[in-house]
């Protein structure tokens, strides 16, 4: 089964969700804390809203690649990482589960937005998305907040989360401008 679906992405391709989803592990130790500064003193988790700078990575890398189950690729590449190298910010096993879920809600939106999936109001659902069902996993499995700060901490994470895949979108738009937009259109590095 995962011959099958790693089967419809190129090799080109895999190395380019493997080092988006590089990018967004090595800039999680470096985000969070600057956040933190910010969320701290208002008594709002700090991942909360740097979640939404991390999970640009996944929207990124589905804008960039366009096909279906991109953005659960590397969130599963993350996970693994994470686990393996005991990185900032490990769940452990629950990594799996906390990882994925955002990935799995990129890809969901890709299916409910269509196929044009560069456009901002794509990205800005599924940056939403995926940061909101991150936080809430995370949530359900070590917080269990009551349900009015949930639901203040799901809302600071939708427009966290939003407001990344908006960054997203302006990098995916960068590469439609540059010659590398031909490079990933074909899927391979001739």
């Amino acid at each position: 089964m995962l011959k099958r679906a790693l089967s419809r992405f190129s090799m080109f391709e895999l190395v380019v969700l493997a080092l988006i989803a590089c990018l967004g592990i090595a800039a999680k130790p470096i985000i969070v804390p600057l956040v933190r500064i910010i969320t701290g003193p208002l008594y709002i988790p700090g991942g909360v809203i740097a979640g939404g700078f991390y999970m640009m990575w996944l929207v990124l890398g589905a804008g960039l690649i366009r096909k279906f189950g991109a953005g659960t690729l590397i969130a599963a590449v993350q996970a693994v990482m994470v686990m393996a190298l005991g990185i900032h910010g490990t769940h452990g096993l629950m990594s799996l589960v906390t990882y994925l879920l955002p990935g799995i809600a990129v890809d969901l939106t890709w299916l409910v937005l269509g196929r044009k999936n560069s456009h901002a109001v794509f990205c800005f659902a599924a940056g939403m998305a995926a940061n909101v069902s991150g936080v809430l996993m995370v949530n359900l499995l070590f917080f269990r907040l009551p349900l009015i700060p949930l639901l203040l901490v799901l809302s600071a994470s939708a427009l966290s989360g939003g407001l990344g895949g908006l960054v997203a979108y302006t990098v995916i738009r960068q590469v439609g401008k540059s010659s590398l937009k031909s490079v990933l259109m074909r899927g391979d590095a001739t």
